[in-house]
């Protein structure tokens, strides 16, 4: 019997490892094994299921890094929280403070949300109240 410690650890490593197969090893055979076949995306621009980020992993410029830094899970669901520079229409940089949060069923990733803060500095989720 899983505990529900045990449980939550498995959902963070489990995010994480498709997080990590999909957008720093760009990798998208993660996406069959660790998504669900029926994936939600919570995202207007993208549409529902993996041929959907399969699509965007091809477009991901050079340059672009998802590392998370925060992981936070209870029961079947995970956040995660990242900060990036990214550019605004001036050409001007700016520090964007995502959140990702993640449902678990049945031991894969099956729905994403991921709302996004727009700052003019990093900002360190542990560190700052929002």
């Amino acid at each position: 019997m899983t505990t529900t410690t045990n449980a939550t650890d498995a959902n963070k490593a489990l995010v994480l490892a498709g997080i990590r197969g999909v957008f720093i090893d760009r990798d998208p055979t993660v996406l069959d094994r660790l998504f669900s076949d029926d994936y939600r995306q919570h995202n207007p621009q993208i549409p529902n299921g993996t041929a959907a980020i399969k699509a965007l992993l091809a477009s991901l410029s050079a340059d672009f890094k998802y590392e998370p830094g925060l992981v936070v899970a209870e029961g079947d669901y995970v956040t995660t929280a990242f900060v990036r520079p990214e550019k605004d229409a001036a050409g001007e940089t700016y520090y964007a403070t995502w959140f990702d949060l993640y449902r678990i069923e049945n031991g894969k990733i099956a729905e994403h949300w991921d709302p996004m803060l727009k700052t003019d500095r990093p900002l360190d989720p542990n560190e700052k109240r929002l």
